[in-house]
């Protein structure tokens, strides 16, 4: 009997040492299987994780945008007037309403197309964020390159737009003109100081918020903010100068993450063969 298996174990070309020998590799092969389905289990938790958080951060953006849409919308039944002449219509009103567009619209493509798992909506939020991205560290350049060249044009444009504000000579509240938003936020009067507006002071220009500084007889100092618009609105950039450099820099970091993050879940939907579910 003993014979035979021995016979038979050698006509199939397999030791005794090759048959011991199996099940440790079989044990092998089964730990290796494990170890790959825990990799892959936690990959698809990393990628889980990923989608939600950019769903998370999405889904603030777009309460954001949709804040500063409505709030530009409501600025819309005051403002009418730019500081700028030939730039009518870079008001505070219309920056918010172009700035709660866009924001309103790539945060909606990021949400639904991380929540959804749709790669035509990720790889548009990656182009749009990558757009904005480069579009702001161009006017960044620009602004830092021609500093002394804007201020100059800044000057001409104030002077210009101050002019049209007086021949108008309308009846305006205090919310329905920019100039009067900014020598109030500001404490400033005209471009240089009041007496730019000659005769015709509006009532944003009185000191501490008197009402009838307009019919007082006293000296235009007394009376009157003695600063000009363009020395305050350079004093507050330059103020402001760190914190808006610190600012633009976070931006930018956020919509590199969100490219990233973008790219991820685009690249692991397409390798996973998923189509574009809506």
């Amino acid at each position: 009997m003993t014979s035979g298996n021995s016979r038979s174990l050698s006509q199939s070309g397999l030791s005794a040492k090759d048959v011991g020998q199996q099940n440790p590799l079989k044990t092998q092969i089964q730990l290796g299987d494990l170890r790959a389905e825990k990799v892959l289990k936690m990959a698809q938790n990393c990628l889980k994780c990923l989608k939600y958080v950019m769903c998370a951060v999405n889904f603030l953006f777009f309460i954001s945008g949709a804040t500063m849409l409505g709030f530009g919308l409501y600025l819309t039944r005051y403002q009418t007037n730019s500081l700028l002449d030939s730039m009518k219509f870079l008001t505070a009103a219309n920056l918010l309403l172009v700035s709660g567009i866009i924001i309103t619209c790539v945060s909606f493509l990021g949400f639904i197309g991380a929540l959804k798992e749709n790669r035509c909506f990720l790889l548009t939020f990656f182009i749009l964020l990558l757009i904005l991205m480069l579009v702001e560290l161009t006017v960044a350049c620009l602004l830092l390159t021609y500093e002394s060249e804007i201020g100059t044009l800044l000057e001409k444009e104030l002077n210009t737009g101050l002019q049209n504000e007086k021949r108008k000579n309308s009846t305006k509240t205090d919310l329905e003109s920019d100039w009067n938003l900014v020598q109030k936020t500001f404490s400033c009067c005209g471009v240089r100081n009041s007496s730019d507006w000659g005769g015709s002071v509006p009532q944003s220009c009185c000191k501490n918020g008197q009402n009838d500084c307009l019919l007082s007889s006293k000296d235009p100092s007394e009376l009157f903010y003695e600063e000009g618009c363009l020395k305050a609105l350079k004093a507050w950039f330059e103020n402001n100068f760190l914190t808006t450099g610190v600012a633009v820099i976070v931006l930018c970091v956020i919509e590199v993450l969100g490219m990233c993050i973008a790219m991820t879940l685009f690249c692991h939907i397409s390798s996973s063969g998923l189509s574009y579910k809506l």
